[in-house]
């Protein structure tokens, strides 16, 4: 699993965290973001995974 991966799904992770926070405190900023953050891991995992392939991992 390459770098583009493991970053991706933190930054998944993360977009998940302030996502639920924003909704829980009810800041729409806070939340947009999380979902951005969320989608950005997801395209960044999704390169990975081309990656890797292409290495034949």
């Amino acid at each position: 699993m390459g770098k583009d991966r493991v970053v991706g799904s933190a930054k998944v992770v993360k977009g998940k965290i302030k996502e639920a926070v924003g909704k829980a405190v009810g800041d729409a900023k806070l939340e947009t973001e999380g979902k951005a953050d969320k989608i950005e891991g997801k395209v960044q995992n999704a390169v990975g995974g081309v990656k890797d392939a292409l290495r034949g991992e």
